[in-house]
Formats: structure tokens, C-alpha cells, sequence
């Protein structure tokens, strides 16, 4: 899946069937369901889940925890504009959805 095909099936009620819980929980994101999204990656213990969750508290506005997360995930997603650390996440992991 490309990240224009995951931006496309934003329109849909769920996620494509198959799509790894670390991207499903960006489309829940997107979808205004931040708990539903923050479930499929809390206790995901992959780099990919650890970014995502990270992104999840930031926005949630858990700085602290979302540090905790970024550091955990060792990766360099963070951005200063939520919607363009969201597209980077995407992006990174919609190849290997």
C-alpha cells in the first residue's frame, strides 16, 4: 500500500483489512479516534508501534510520555507540526503495511 492509497482509505468506516496495528492506529488517528488508536500500539513493542505511540501522546499533549516513546523507538520521526510528523509516519510505514 502506497501512502495516497492509505490517505484514499480514509474514506472508508475501517481500515484495509490486513493493515499492520502500527498504520491501522494512524488511520484510526486520522479518523478522530484517538483511544481506539492508542490501543492497537500501548503495548506494541516494535519500533514502529513505539514511534506511532510516541506521535499519539504528543499529540495528545503528554510531552514527558511521548519523550519516553520517541526515545524507546530510536527513530527520527518527530517533526515539528503534528500533521507532518502524521504524513512522515505514514509515508515510512505504509511500504511495509
Amino acid at each position: 500500500m502506497t501512502a495516497a492509497e492509505f490517505q484514499k482509505s480514509l474514506a472508508a468506516e475501517a481500515p484495509p483489512e490486513g493493515t499492520r496495528a502500527p498504520l491501522a492506529a494512524l488511520w484510526w488517528d486520522a479518523k478522530g479516534d484517538w483511544q481506539h488508536a492508542h490501543g492497537l500500539v500501548d503495548e506494541l513493542e516494535t519500533a514502529e508501534g513505539m514511534a506511532v505511540h510516541a506521535y499519539l501522546h504528543r499529540k495528545e499533549g503528554a510531552a514527558s510520555n511521548a519523550d519516553y516513546w520517541y526515545q524507546r523507538a530510536g527513530r527520527g520521526y518527530y517533526r515539528p507540526e503534528l500533521q507532518d510528523e502524521w504524513r512522515a509516519l505514514v509515508e515510512g510505514l505504509a511500504g511495509i503495511a
